[in-house]
């Protein structure tokens, strides 16, 4: 059996876990207990499944700060958005708590007399969870809890470089109340995830897939779902456009794009891709921005003053090198570059928060001049760089905004209502911001993309319910006599246009 170490990449001497990677038949075992657990879940009442849900909240709640250090020294997110990421954890459950009593079907009137219709959410069953590591207890909350909530049994498959976060959200769970064998988590590579949800798939162990991931990867998990004529929930990349309308508060939309492009490393979904600036605040947004990036803190990803910290695992940082090779010739670029302490010019950073040589740590890169047909222009780019690009009009601004294909996250800075709707209207992004950055998201609002950001299914909210469960409708005719609809309405309709 092969093990995996998970390495703090801020000091890559700590090893925060090791933990045993289970083969294909280890997920489809897993899966097989599921499905035989998931009938008794379903047929414990929703609302007390809510309790449960409550009570994951609050096991949380009280171990807010133990959980977000975790995830602070596995994945090197900065104490403050760790705190931010646990606390979402919370806010989902205290949604989904008052769900419970709201899986609300509907009485139908019926065309026929002496006979009622009814619809009924019932648990898909089975749901495999696969998830990325950028957000190791947040992201995979979204999925477990409704799932959880609505009767389903659930096998989540965490990434590998979060092991010990997810192992920690799991006890978690289990605590809450949840049974054996409703709840499993398979530390498994990729390959043999993809084998195992295969085999699980073609033996009628799986009824769901949610997946949370690359672009790529969403796309494989699409094909092999479709072959059993199921449709998966995919959460995928975002090469999301921020615009900066002429009118825009320049300084705002600096601190939006601070936020957004650089936040957590730039290595979340929702990170900013390409900064769309009018041509008359083009050149004063540039610096502006470049100035914001040269006095920001970098480092140390505990203490709370950092912009960002490391980039999430070796595989992240050797990708996000090969984007640094898409610069080319036309660009102006502001930044050094590179990692951080690495001989050569810019190397360390000033200013930078600890040792740079303990961790995997890169400088911001702002890339000025992007064009439409550059590869930084059109791919996600998944690490601390941000391109830029001129518009004329707003026109323009969407039409470049929609051009890589995306459709996650969105963001325009402009005074003007009418700029705003237009924006809303013509972009493809299954959300748009307001004066505000393409990141964020809130427990009740619907959360997913299009495009090659998705296949138009949604996490959060109220919404997601639709991903997790099925629609049943029953009709129960108390006549005494077999009624058959559309033929027996005929003949009562035809009285009826006699008499008029």
């Amino acid at each position: 059996m092969t093990t995996y170490r998970s390495v703090n990449p801020a000091d890559l001497g700590d090893v925060v876990a090791e933990v045993p990677l289970r083969d294909a038949a280890g997920f489809v075992a897993a899966c097989r207990a599921a499905k035989a657990a998931q009938p008794a879940w379903a047929a414990v009442p929703a609302p007390v499944r809510g309790q449960v849900i409550a009570n994951l909240g609050r096991l949380v709640r009280a171990n807010v700060d133990a959980l977000a250090q975790l995830v602070t020294r596995e994945i090197g997110k900065p104490i403050t958005e760790a705190r931010g990421e646990v606390q979402e954890i919370v806010d989902t459950c205290d949604f989904f708590l008052g769900e419970g009593r709201r899986l609300y079907g509907q009485t139908v009137p019926s065309e026929m007399p002496d006979k009622q219709l009814f619809t009924f959410r019932v648990p898909v069953g089975v749901a495999a969870i696969i998830t990325a590591g950028n957000f190791p207890v947040a992201v995979p909350s979204w999925y477990l809890v409704p799932a959880l909530l609505c009767g389903n049994a659930v096998v989540w498959k965490p990434a590998e470089y979060a092991a010990a976060s997810a192992a920690a959200l799991a006890e978690l769970v289990r605590r809450s109340g949840v049974p054996d064998g409703v709840f499993d988590v398979v530390d498994a590579d990729g390959e043999a995830t993809f084998d195992g949800l295969s085999a699980a798939l073609d033996a009628g162990l799986v009824d769901k897939v949610g997946f949370t991931g690359s672009s790529a990867v969403g796309s494989r998990i699409g094909e092999l779902t479709g072959r059993h004529l199921q449709t998966p929930c995919l959460e995928l990349g975002g090469k999301n456009p921020m615009v900066v309308a002429p009118d825009a508060d320049l300084p705002l939309a600096v601190e939006g794009a601070l936020f957004g492009g650089f936040g957590t490393a730039g290595q979340r979904c929702t990170s900013l891709g390409t900064a769309i600036v009018h041509e008359s605040v083009y050149d004063s947004f540039v610096d502006s921005l470049d100035k914001a990036l040269s006095d920001a803190v970098i480092g140390d990803p505990t203490r709370t003053d950092v912009l960002y910290g490391p980039l999430l695992a070796d595989r992240f940082a050797t990708r996000f090198e090969e984007y640094l090779g898409w610069i080319g010739d036309h660009h102006r670029v502001l930044g050094s570059g590179g990692r951080i302490g690495r001989i050569g010019p810019g190397n360390p950073r000033p200013g930078f928060a600890g040792d740079p040589a303990k961790g995997l740590y890169y400088h911001p890169v702002l890339v000025a001049g992007v064009r439409p047909d550059d590869a930084l222009f059109s791919t996600e780019t998944f690490g601390p760089i941000v391109g830029v690009l001129p518009y004329r009009d707003l026109d323009e601004a969407i039409a470049l905004a929609n051009a890589p294909g995306y459709g996650l996250s969105s963001s325009i800075y402009t005074n003007d209502p009418r700029s705003a709707f237009a924006f809303r209207a013509g972009v493809s992004a299954g959300m748009v911001s307001v004066n505000n950055s393409t990141s964020g998201a809130e427990a009740h609002l619907p959360f997913g993309g299009n495009g090659r950001s998705g296949n138009g299914s949604r996490q959060s909210g109220m919404w997601v319910l639709d991903q997790f469960t099925r629609w049943q409708a029953m009709n129960w005719d108390y006549s005494g006599r077999l009624q058959k609809a559309q033929m027996d309405t005929l003949s009562i309709t035809a009285d009826l246009e006699f008499r008029l």
